[in-house]
């Protein structure tokens, strides 16, 4: 194993287990033969060993595995692996009315660049640094060798999520097992799940509890789920009893697995119109008043923080729309997935936007992502979902 010597001072983040260790902490010159993905070690610059990870190239230099000298082999995944799924049991994640959930979330789980989310006897494995791709095929023997996880197909699926300078290639494709359908159950809610060309792993697993929420809220309530993706707030909603749901989405791909996923669960049910068509525009020809809940759930305005400024004034944008329509009484669901935009910052994008529209709104809920997606506490970059329910006079 190689030893990357950080310069003086830069181990202070390490020493409160930060996991990532930047390029510019790193003393010259790196050693001969050092390759992207390999296991180095990191030490400081007097020479006290500070942890184990993998190295990559660009602005995050190496991602810490273990804050100690150790193997990174099969007995190290299956050690991981073994504990992000007993968090998983200890919160009821998998039972007869659900087998779809999240069981490894990156630094959360202590295995940085990694995700895997589980879809009934499939796991979706995503590998997020060069490291993670080349230990793709032990992991997959270790999650289908793990006891209750019922594993029986690992598809990998990480073709836009590693850096395309490690000039990697990889394939999506069946590590082990095969297709074997796609259908998953979310709190007794059935659902068609496309991880061969869907969207991250294929579904939003981190909307699950609030979904949930929303489905409380339902009842009796005109609905408009905008950015619907796959329709999982629309499903919990005509679940929820309301009186007509609305899904909106600019991609007809998305319209068709949400009119899928509603049939799936309510099939011939007339409440439900889908509409493949930009939200801005859609929003625009909406008539004061048509709805009284409205889910605000878009993709990341902003994924790196040069985005920033133009993705504040987008959500504000967006909210007031949605507020100066909304009726007398309504309820909004409004959220962020930019890991680049604070919770802080998204709030304020709302308050200027419920400020603007001069309507009197209340706060009902702070929402954030589901206990499958962990925060590490030494890394709080990992929580990247803010979200609100507002009550809107």
């Amino acid at each position: 194993m190689k030893i990357l010597r950080l310069k003086k001072g830069k181990e202070e983040s390490l020493d409160r287990f930060h996991p990532w260790v930047f390029s510019g902490a790193l003393a010259e010159p790196l050693p001969d033969g050092l390759e992207e993905g390999e296991v180095v070690g990191v030490e400081s610059s007097t020479g006290r060993f500070i942890g184990t990870g993998h190295f990559q190239i660009g602005s995050i230099a190496v991602r810490i595995l273990d804050f100690s000298q150790r193997e990174i082999d099969a007995s190290f995944f299956a050690e991981r692996l073994k504990e992000a799924f007993a968090v998983r049991e200890a919160l009821g994640l998998k039972r007869p009315d659900n087998n779809a959930f999240r069981l490894v979330h990156g630094e959360g789980d202590f295995l940085p660049g990694l995700v895997i989310d589980i879809y009934g006897p499939t796991a979706v494995v995503q590998a997020h640094s060069p490291g993670m791709h080349y230990c793709r095929d032990i992991i997959a023997r270790e999650l289908v060798g793990l006891e209750g996880l019922g594993v029986s197909n690992v598809y990998y699926k990480s073709e836009t999520t590693l850096p395309f300078k490690a000039r990697l290639d990889p394939q999506n494709d069946y590590l082990i097992g095969e297709f074997s359908g796609s259908e998953a159950i979310e709190n007794g809610l059935r659902f068609n799940i496309d991880w061969l060309r869907g969207q991250k792993t294929g579904f939003f697993v981190d909307q699950r509890d609030n979904r949930s929420l929303l489905e409380h809220y339902s009842r009796g309530r005109k609905v408009l789920n905008m950015f619907c993706y796959t329709g999982g707030f629309s499903v919990y909603a005509m679940r929820g009893d309301a009186r007509l749901v609305h899904s909106v989405d600019s991609s007809e791909k998305a319209i068709t697995l949400t009119d899928a996923n509603i049939s799936l669960n309510f099939p011939g049910d007339t409440r439900h119109k889908s509409f493949a068509e930009d939200a801005f525009k859609f929003l625009d020809k909406m008539g004061d008043g048509d709805y009284d809940l409205v889910v605000l759930d878009p993709p990341a305005f902003a994924k790196h923080r040069s985005a920033l400024r133009n993705a504040l004034r987008g959500y504000q944008k967006l909210n007031f729309k949605a507020m100066e329509k909304l009726a007398k009484g309504s309820i909004l669901f409004t959220f962020s997935c930019s890991q680049a935009v604070s919770r802080e910052q998204f709030r304020l994008a709302v308050f200027s936007a419920a400020a603007q529209s001069g309507r009197k709104i209340r706060i009902l809920h702070q929402l954030t992502q589901p206990a499958d997606h962990p925060v590490n506490i030494y890394h709080p970059e990992g929580e990247y979902l803010k979200g609100l329910v507002l009550y809107v006079e």
